[in-house]
């Protein structure tokens, strides 16, 4: 049964293959990675991480600085993902 399936999708493929006279075009659609959430996830634990180490006593500015490096790609990386969803949208 698998193999009936499998062998009339390939007799499919290259029947479309031949029709279009050889040339087949590979395009891959513009946008974001999928990775957009996985920023957005780190985005937001270093936001807070950030919230909650100003309020301790070992609060100093090596560790804002080094927070600082890391959060603002991100902000960027959250703004243009934002930018993109609206776009789509309209």
């Amino acid at each position: 049964m698998l193999t009936s399936i499998a062998s009339v999708a390939l007799a499919s493929a290259v029947a479309s293959a031949t029709t279009n006279g050889g040339i087949t075009s590979m395009t891959t659609p513009m946008g974001l990675p999928e990775y957009g959430v996985l920023a957005v996830i780190t985005l937001v634990t270093l936001l807070s991480a950030k919230l909650m180490l100003a309020a301790s006593t070992r609060w100093n500015n090596t560790i804002e600085c080094s927070l600082d490096m890391n959060i603002m790609p991100l902000v960027i990386c959250f703004a243009a993902i934002v930018i993109y969803k609206i776009i789509a949208i309209i």
